[in-house]
């Protein structure tokens, strides 16, 4: 799965794109696609390059194949940006990536000549690219959060949080735990507590992606849900060194009611070793009310403001985009940005979490959206861990991270 860690390595700077990105327009020939590791079973972003050169024999595309590491990844890709370097043309950009290339011209926006038609893709990935209301990068995959559950326990899913709080009282009679997510200190936290805080209607930042907008009800609401069940046991006290392997872990090895997991899981829990392979379900996260606000994952493919060929880069986001690609992806167990994919039989019958995923994309908010969003993901983590931790009050912890987003972007 593309990777959903976001590093902390460099703040927001005053680097710019200058005029790069209205240079080199018309350029075409060969062009590089830079990405992390290709972890697939299928291979997919190798096939994906495949199925582009077969097509476009003077047009070639050479993947760059980067390492495994988030940190590596963005710290790669940063300094090939900062040097105005043009060997990378288009770059993979980790969804919360995508406001900080854009707001320091390093990618190229999307608009006039340069437009895509992304009426055939899901809107939560759309978002996730667009920065001050210009699309800057194509929707690659996509990811959201799923709840997974013991369906021989529980037979029908908590469609709110109070309702799945609510049967935590199964767990104890099992002398199991009830819930876990990712509430270890690390960006894992981050989407738990943002899940937690978008579910009760809060927010992190304003439209101009720097106004902090954290300090409300809501998102005191939000966050005091998850202090709660951490404070009376809902939430094992050992969750809270949980990462996706441990929480994972637990799971499979029938410790938990329910868990709060990537699809990725899924192959893990069902696998040979899980001792709940033949019991799990999966539904969308449960919110205050309904369908919860799953935190939002995925890549994000965007064309360098230093490119010699972005008429080509251009053309290779509309493939990447195209129902061609995207079932390349959606075979790699990658979720497709395509909303048709979702209903396809087979598709399904291999991976029987798409119609709760396509429920949880539809509803996912996007992690803020920031040119500052490593300082602002340590605020919310750090504020987070210390109210579940009991060190913080949930309105001290709040009050902080408001704090801590508006120093972010000063």
């Amino acid at each position: 799965m593309a990777l959903l860690t976001a590093p902390f390595a460099s703040a927001c700077s005053s680097d710019n794109g200058g005029n790069a990105t209205s240079q080199n327009l018309s350029g075409r020939g060969p062009i590089t696609y830079v990405e992390g590791k290709d972890t697939t079973e299928t291979g997919a972003v190798k096939q994906l390059i495949e199925r582009w050169n077969a097509a476009h024999p003077d047009e070639q595309v050479t993947f760059k194949e980067q390492s495994n590491d988030a940190s590596q990844q963005y710290d790669d890709l940063v300094e090939h940006a900062r040097s105005k370097q043009s060997d990378y043309d288009v770059v993979a950009l980790d969804v919360p990536w995508t406001a900080e290339f854009a707001a320091k011209g390093w990618i190229q926006p999307l608009k006039d000549s340069f437009q895509l038609d992304t009426s055939s893709l899901l809107s939560p990935p759309v978002a996730s690219a667009t920065y001050n209301g210009t699309l800057y990068a194509a929707p690659r995959n996509t990811n959201g959060g799923l709840l997974f559950y013991r369906k021989d326990l529980v037979p029908n899913p908590p469609k709110t949080w109070n309702e799945m709080m609510g049967s935590c009282q199964i767990a104890k009679d099992q002398n199991i735990g009830c819930y876990a997510g990712q509430f270890a200190p690390y960006e894992g936290l981050t989407v738990n507590a943002a899940e937690a805080i978008n579910g009760f209607g809060g927010t992190f930042v304003g439209a101009d992606g720097k106004t902090p907008t954290v300090n409300s009800p809501q998102s005191r609401a939000g966050l005091n849900a998850l202090v709660e069940a951490y404070k009376n046991g809902n939430i094992p006290k050992e969750a809270i060194t949980f990462k996706e392997p441990e929480s994972s872990n637990a799971f499979s090895e029938g410790k938990l009611l329910f868990l709060r997991s990537w699809p990725s899981t899924y192959g893990d829990v069902t696998g040979e070793a899980s001792t709940v392979k033949d019991n799990v379900g999966v539904a969308p996260l449960p919110g205050e009310n309904g369908v919860g606000a799953s935190t939002l994952g995925g890549y994000n493919a965007a064309i360098s403001a230093y490119s010699k060929n972005k008429a080509t880069a251009l053309d290779f986001l509309r493939f990447l985009i195209s129902e061609d690609a995207q079932n390349i992806v959606a075979a790699g167990a990658l979720p497709s940005v395509r909303a048709s994919m979702y209903d396809d039989p087979a598709l399904i019958a291999k991976m029987p979490y798409l119609p709760a995923l396509k429920d949880s994309i539809a509803s996912a908010v996007p992690r803020p959206v920031t040119p500052f969003y490593p300082a602002v993901s340590k605020a919310v983590q750090d504020n987070a861990y210390a109210a579940m931790n009991g060190t913080k009050s949930v309105d001290q912890s709040i009050n902080d991270m408001q704090k801590g987003i508006e120093t972010a972007g000063s």
